[in-house]
């Protein structure tokens, strides 16, 4: 009986420990239930939250990178309109230095055409001078062979011409020369021949002319066949006295008259018509010795200095009469 008691007892006890047992693990397990949704809940609202700040976070990030973009864009074009720029420069520079180069050629050339062209008028003026410098020539030819014998000696005018007075050479409407003029004409035909025997002279004279001239009294035909009996006479004299002036020479000589028709003097005084009847030798230059100095310097114009030479026949110029 005790035996069968305690055991009950103990059935009791061991019922009233299972009964106490289950409530205290139903309310751990809602505990921890509880505490696992707090947790979830938690980590929902984080999430939520996080969520949110990731989503601006990307669009701030995405912003970002499309202002990046951009940015990138400009920096890109500004390196493209850079480099055109640069070459732009480089082009500008190579132009200029081109341009520099081609004006110290210009400089140099227009340098030598200046010197060219200095010469080329030293040689016109050269040749200008020569008609001077033949009739001074023949001025002082007549001088040395006058010696300090006292007579008229020849002048020159301002045109250049050799003026032989009427009295030195004609009575008054005379053809005959006088004798102290025969003596004048000898040694002015030698003097002549001796200028003449310069070679350079020669390649630069075109013709010695023997001009007449009277005044303006008596008529036109009467004055212009004494105005050229008179430089005929004085020709014909001269190469008759010396015979060498006519043979070697006689193609650069001519006759001619000009009536009354250049007078030097003005007025009707005795002095006016004394002076405006003479003989007058008048020396002129070949042209083309002029144009082929010319021609000359065009033909060495440097092709540098830009534009074509014009073609000979239109630098000619007409011969004078």
């Amino acid at each position: 009986m005790r035996f069968r008691r305690r055991s009950f007892v103990n059935e009791a006890a061991g019922e009233a420990e299972e009964q106490n047992f289950w409530p205290s693990f139903a309310d751990l397990t809602s505990t921890v239930a509880l505490i696992l949704f707090v947790l979830v809940l938690l980590a929902y609202i984080q999430n939520l939250f996080g969520a949110k700040q990731l989503q601006r976070a990307r669009s701030e990030l995405q912003q970002t990178i499309e202002k990046l973009t951009g940015s990138q864009q400009k920096v890109t074009q500004a390196e493209k309109r850079l480099r055109l720029l640069s070459a732009e420069l480089e082009k500008g520079q190579a132009e200029l230095k081109l341009s520099r180069e081609r004006l110290d050629e210009q400089a140099e050339v227009i340098a030598n055409s200046n010197e060219e062209l200095s010469e080329v008028k030293a040689r016109v003026q050269g040749i200008g001078m020569l008609r001077l410098s033949v009739l001074e020539k023949v001025k002082r030819s007549l001088q040395d062979q006058m010696g300090s014998r006292k007579g008229p000696v020849a002048t020159v005018a301002e045109n250049g011409n050799i003026v032989l007075d009427e009295s030195l050479l004609f009575d008054y409407k005379s053809t005959t020369i006088k004798p102290e003029g025969l003596d004048f004409l000898r040694m002015l035909a030698k003097a002549f021949a001796h200028v003449l025997a310069d070679p350079e002279v020669r390649t630069n004279i075109d013709v010695v002319a023997i001009q007449g001239h009277t005044d303006n009294r008596g008529s036109e035909a009467y004055n212009r066949e004494l105005s050229a009996r008179r430089a005929s006479t004085v020709l014909d004299f001269m190469f008759h006295s010396e015979p060498s002036l006519g043979e070697k020479y006689g193609s650069y000589f001519a006759a001619s008259a000009f009536s009354e028709f250049r007078p030097i003097a003005e007025g009707d005084t005795e002095e006016a018509h004394q002076r405006n009847r003479r003989i007058e030798i008048s020396v002129a230059l070949k042209d083309s010795r002029v144009r082929e100095v010319i021609d000359s310097y065009f033909d060495r114009q440097d092709p540098r200095l830009g534009g074509e030479a014009a073609p000979r026949h239109q630098r000619d110029t007409p011969d004078a009469d």
